[in-house]
This record gives C-alpha cells, sequence and structure tokens, in this order.
C-alpha cells in the first residue's frame, strides 16, 4: 500500500520526513490553505528530494497555464486538483503532460456515477471528506459508502487518517484502493509533521504490507 504524506511546508522538516522515505509527498500550491508552500519551500529544495519520492502539487481551481508553469518550476510528478475541476479540464492537463490525481468530497449522498467522465484523464481518484474546507477539514468519512466505487481508476484515501485509526484502516479492503493519504493527524502544527510519530506510522504500515 502506498503511503502519502501531505501538507509539507518547512524545509527542515520536509528534509527529515523525506528521510523515512514515503512514497509521495504532497504540497499545496491554494494560497487560502494553512499549509500553503510558496513562501517557505524553494523550487530547488522541492526538485532535489530523495529519488523514489514522487511530488504532488496539490491546486485549488486554478488556472491551468499557472499549474504547468508550477508543474515544471517544481518538478512535480502529479498535479492533485481539488477544487470544481471538469473532466474537460482534466483531459487539457493530461494532454499537456501532466499526470494527474483527482480529488472529491465524499459524503452520505455522493454519486459516483459522476466519476465515470472523469476516468480517462485521471491517473488516480482521491477521495476526501466532504467538509468546510477543500480539504484539511482533519475527519474521516464513512469508508464503507466507497462500497458504491465500481470504476476502474485506482484511489488514494484521505481524510482524518492517523495513529488513531490506523487499525480500521488497515482492516479496510477496496479493490481499487491504492494508497493512503496523511496530513493533519500527524502535525503539531499546520504543516508541520511530527517525525516520531509519522516514523511510527509508517513503520507499522510497512509491516502490516510486508506480513499481509
Amino acid at each position: 500500500m502506498k503511503v502519502k504524506i501531505c501538507g509539507m511546508r518547512e524545509a527542515a522538516n520536509l528534509w527529515a520526513v523525506a528521510d523515512l522515505k514515503p512514497d509521495y509527498l504532497g504540497f499545496i500550491f491554494y494560497g487560502k490553505s494553512t499549509r500553503y508552500m510558496r513562501d517557505t519551500l524553494s523550487a530547488s529544495r522541492v526538485r532535489n528530494l530523495p529519488a523514489g519520492i514522487k511530488r504532488v502539487g496539490v491546486f485549488v481551481n486554478a488556472d491551468l497555464t499557472n499549474v504547468q508553469a508550477t508543474a515544471s518550476a517544481y518538478a512535480l510528478d502529479y498535479v492533485q486538483l481539488h477544487g470544481h475541476e471538469t473532466p474537460e479540464y482534466c483531459q487539457q492537463a493530461r494532454d499537456s503532460g501532466l499526470h494527474i490525481i483527482k480529488a472529491f468530497a465524499v459524503g452520505e449522498t455522493f454519486d459516483f456515477t459522476t466519476l465515470t467522465t472523469y476516468e480517462p484523464s485521471c491517473d488516480f481518484f482521491l477521495f476526501d471528506t466532504k467538509g468546510a474546507l477543500p480539504g484539511g477539514n482533519g475527519t474521516a468519512f464513512d469508508w464503507q459508502i466507497l462500497a458504491g466505487y465500481a470504476g476502474t481508476t485506482p484511489f488514494f484515501l484521505s481524510g482524518g487518517l492517523g495513529p488513531d485509526n490506523l487499525a480500521a484502516l488497515l482492516a479496510f479492503h477496496h479493490p481499487q484502493l491504492y494508497g493512503f493519504d496523511f496530513n493533519s493527524h500527524l502535525e503539531t502544527t499546520p504543516g508541520v509533521k511530527d517525525v516520531a510519530v509519522t516514523q511510527q506510522l509508517l513503520q507499522r504500515l510497512h509491516h502490516e504490507s510486508a506480513n499481509s
């Protein structure tokens, strides 16, 4: 199971977490987020992450030209679209050479049939908790809702994941589940991960994966 740690913002903390070798690290380019990182992390620091760690840039209803320029400057491997981007927008982004993670806010009435038109243009989906913010609400949704997803695009599970619900997380299964996305429940303050807690979580995930 792949692990994505999102919301990295501070240089020293970034390198400490990168040393733990998560599969993906996420950087938020949405200016209204408390984890906005353009002012604290240079493009060169992000570009020079250790080999094997995928760089993901998070955008919310951003102009595609801006997304393309940012992806080039920071050498992003994926762009995560966390707003109301249309299937047409995703296709244009993919046609320009970008790899796409499209996020969706999931609530009890979410209609999974609406994802069909996104499947051709997205590498992954990300299912997050529906809340007041585009992301980072810090609460989990009822994962059993995902039984309604019968598509073929693999997905990241997000929303309030952390040490407190790790046992339940490891017990959750879905044929298209690709990875877990962690953020606020690993933090001491917004954008700063607790390295010891993160290390313990990754060790347990790797142990469970090796024994499953």
